[in-house]
């Protein structure tokens, strides 16, 4: 089960349970943290694909 099968309710359900516990002054840094988080995790992952390309590329080369 991903995030994308949650759907709309459940995303409106997450963000009134998270308003709830952390407060309206907290929302605006916790979405700062996650967006840093994802947008470092995209990073990572992209520099991942990028080591493996060269070995494919030499692969061909080869073959």
């Amino acid at each position: 089960m991903g995030i994308s099968q949650i759907g709309i309710p459940g995303l409106i359900i997450i963000l009134v349970i998270v308003l709830i516990i952390f407060g309206p002054k907290k929302l605006p840094e916790i979405g700062g943290a996650m967006g840093k988080t994802l947008s470092e995790f995209k990073k990572s992952t992209r520099e991942i694909m990028d080591d493996g390309e060269p070995t494919k590329q030499q692969d061909k080369k080869e073959i």
